[in-house]
């Protein structure tokens, strides 16, 4: 690791030796791969056969360091995700950083090696990035900005269109809601809880795999990032025309979470995650996917948590514990900004 006292200086992003410095000593050290390794103006990939899914994001994390993770692994996990829940595997991303004048040298190799390691951990290659240094005061801290490829299997491209949706079908999830916005909360306000909150920041494209590999009654796959599950819902709910029934005693949450939520006044079903999948399957088929996320670590805790109805066609409705009902909305507002 570097020394305390390395900071970022302008001179790192002007294009001349010590920007190379930068780059060749930490970059291209941790971020290892034949096409980086090239340094060329474009990365020459292998062509991919079939269909790809593309995407992109950027993150502007406060703080960039939370419990369970920091900007480097969320950047990684919040790119694969959505490649995977759109029916894709992932394979190449671009990494690209915007860096303020004076920011620690040893913070950023602590994120740069969480990010190779998560990169490595989903089995996704980095093979291009750019990096840019701005005056103090200009951004906050550290941005990150990443692009991701993926190759799409046949037959898995509608898995993130909500088409063939009916009523009967149910819904599931892999695990408890909340944790990551909580975790960054925590941190950012020094929370002291005696129920600590991690944030669930991890790669899905394993677990993902597993499902579609043994399932075919997946109708719809979706990551309830920033809004939380009730925004996914809603979406879903517009767009098929159907009704959404969630039980609220199925709803995993963790001790923390539900604690943190009921004192500050947060609905958990709004809060952002970042390991959760949400999944829409024929019924028939729901019992098996949930044994095989069962038998992932990211999935043990996964649990069916609702169904796709008639009525109340457009909209979310949750069944109390206490045996009322309740409509869910989308998120209006932003209770918890800069959270990815």
């Amino acid at each position: 690791m570097r020394s305390a006292e390395e900071k970022i200086l302008l001179s790192h992003g002007n294009g001349g030796k010590m920007m190379h410095q930068l780059i060749g000593n930490l970059f291209l050290k941790h971020f290892a791969s034949e096409a980086l390794s090239e340094q060329t103006d474009a990365a020459i990939l292998a062509a991919v056969t079939q269909e790809i899914a593309f995407t992109t994001d950027s993150f502007v994390i406060d703080p960039l360091f939370f419990p369970g993770g920091n900007i480097g692994k969320l950047a990684v996990c919040g790119t694969v995700n959505d490649l995977a829940v759109s029916g894709a595997d992932p394979m190449y991303l671009s990494v690209s950083f915007i860096i303020e004048e004076g920011f620690p040298m040893k913070d950023l190799e602590v994120i740069v090696v969480s990010l190779a390691e998560e990169a490595r951990k989903a089995g996704v290659s980095i093979v291009t990035g750019d990096t840019k240094v701005v005056n103090k005061g200009k951004c906050d801290k550290l941005f990150i900005n990443t692009a991701g490829v993926g190759s799409v299997r046949p037959g898995n491209r509608y898995v993130s269109k909500a088409k063939g949706i009916q009523p009967g079908d149910l819904i599931l999830i892999n695990g408890s809601i909340g944790d990551h916005g909580m975790a960054v909360m925590s941190v950012r306000e020094s929370f002291n809880f005696r129920s600590p909150v991690v944030s669930d920041c991890a790669s899905l494209n394993h677990l993902i795999k597993e499902i579609l590999d043994q399932s075919q009654g997946v109708k719809f796959m979706r990551d309830p990032t920033r809004g939380g599950v009730a925004t996914v819902l809603n979406e879903l709910a517009g767009k098929t025309k159907l009704g959404i029934e969630i039980d609220e005693t199925a709803l995993p949450m963790s001790k923390g979470v539900t604690a943190m939520c009921e004192l500050l006044g947060f609905d958990p079903l709004h809060i952002a995650n970042e390991g959760k999948v949400l999944i829409v399957a024929a019924e028939e088929e729901a019992g098996r996917i949930l044994e095989i996320m069962k038998k992932n670590p990211l999935g043990s805790c996964g649990a069916i948590i609702g169904r796709v109805v008639d009525d109340h066609p457009g909209k979310v409705v949750l069944k109390a514990e206490t045996g009322g009902k309740r409509i869910i909305d989308t998120l209006t507002g932003d209770p918890l900004p800069r959270i990815c």
